[in-house]
């Protein structure tokens, strides 16, 4: 192999978020649904995310600034301490990519894409009817990152939602669910290949 070398501190920011999401792939996409106080829904994706405590179990999920404001997602966790994480699918994935697009902030994803939404149990955030599995969350913590152009939004899961055609009461089917993942650039990349291996460490008791 021969390697190029590049120092971080000589990127810009624009280079350097090209090589940190071609580098670190594939990654899961939460697929957020939150509301602001006059009670409207908004629904975008975000690719900066994952799990991070199973006691109790908690998602964080990195929200950049847009234009030195928050992006309508973050500003409404801030206010309202609470959000949905959509899982996004093969089957979802294309209209879970149009919600990306920036809508004013008096316009709904759900309203202008034709989405819909049932309610939650425990939070104010809806849950989108597309995803197979939902999980409403809590504002655990904020932590801002860098330069504060990237602030990290940790929530506690208080409730998961999932559908009984991938979840037999034990376990989650990974296959049947048909996660999408983020590629860099324009890219998503469906599950391929499915290698099983022997167990080395016990899960958490």
């Amino acid at each position: 192999m021969s390697f190029i070398t590049i120092e971080s501190s000589k990127l810009s920011t624009q280079e350097a978020y090209k090589l940190i999401c071609g580098a670190v792939v594939p990654r899961p996409v939460a697929w957020i649904s939150t509301v602001n106080k006059k009670g409207l829904v908004n629904l975008a994706p975000f690719s900066s995310f994952n799990y991070v405590a199973h006691s109790p179990p908690m998602l964080a999920v990195n929200i950049g600034s847009r234009g030195g404001s928050l992006k309508d997602t973050a500003s409404n966790i801030v206010q309202t301490k609470e959000f949905v994480v959509n899982v996004a699918t093969v089957d979802n994935f294309e209209i879970m990519h149009q919600t990306s697009a920036e809508y004013p902030s008096n316009i709904s994803e759900a309203d202008a894409l034709g989405l819909v939404l049932i309610p939650s149990s425990i939070v104010a955030p809806p849950r989108i009817k597309l995803s197979p599995i939902h999980m409403e969350c809590r504002l655990e913590k904020v932590i801002s990152l860098g330069k504060g152009l990237n602030t990290l939004y940790i929530g506690e899961v208080v409730a998961f939602h999932l559908d009984s055609d991938i979840f037999d009461g034990v376990y989650i089917d990974s296959v049947k669910m048909k996660p999408i993942a983020r590629l860099g650039g324009p890219f998503y990349a469906e599950l391929g290949k499915i290698h099983k291996m022997e167990v080395l460490q016990q899960p958490p008791a």
